[in-house]
């Protein structure tokens, strides 16, 4: 395997030095993206919040700034990610606003129905069955709680297709098939937006 294809593939689950070059990158390199589908979010109360798949952790910090009032949980299974990003919010962990801790979608060991909002920014690709992670997702949040998922590939760019064909393990998505998966974890209320000139897309629903 060349460089460049074990790099890449440290978006996966960052292991070691490349996986630490990866994370760094991510905090920059996915802000604009992240801010885009965050501006989708509807307005509301949100006191507790949980990023998964946080990666270096910049979109929890953002959440924290964006729900002051809330609290933060950021969840990746990646330790070189989850100590980036206890590094990067190291001030708002100080505080008790944030808590950063390793864990896996496909068995979460969150408490149930704790979170009025759920996000997922550059992750599900990775995922290991939408309808089972999903479902995972529906049990941590409460009833009325929002899921937001935001992906850089609509499932259909070039440039995500020929990562998804060098990265192992990874699947770009489309909105539909996104949708689909939701609805069988049990949420409703599922919207779709597109970014008018990227592949951006990002989608919500609600826990029934």
């Amino acid at each position: 395997m060349g460089l460049f294809r074990k790099y890449v593939n440290q978006t996966r689950k960052p292991e070691g030095f490349l996986g630490e070059m990866m994370v760094n990158g991510m905090n920059g390199g996915h802000a604009k993206m992240a801010d885009w589908g965050m501006s989708y979010i509807p307005r509301i109360e949100a006191r507790e919040v949980v990023d998964l798949g946080c990666g270096g952790g910049r979109n929890a910090g953002a959440l924290l700034g964006k729900y002051p009032a809330a609290n933060v949980t950021a969840l990746d299974y990646s330790e070189v990610s989850v100590d980036k990003a206890r590094a990067y919010n190291k001030e708002a962990i100080s505080k008790g606003k944030m808590v950063v801790v390793r864990g896996d979608v496909s068995a979460l060991k969150l408490p149930k129905e704790r979170y009025d909002l759920a996000t997922a920014f550059e992750t599900i690709y990775f995922w290991p069955g939408l309808e089972r992670c999903f479902a995972e997702v529906a049990g941590i949040l409460k009833p009325g709680g929002l899921f937001l998922i935001v992906n850089e590939s609509d499932g259909t760019d070039e440039t995500g297709l020929k990562f998804e064909k060098i990265i192992d393990g990874m699947k770009c998505h489309t909105p539909e098939a996104i949708r689909t998966a939701l609805e069988s974890a049990g949420f409703t209320d599922i919207r779709i937006e597109h970014h008018d000139k990227k592949p951006w897309i990002a989608v919500s629903g609600i826990k029934a």
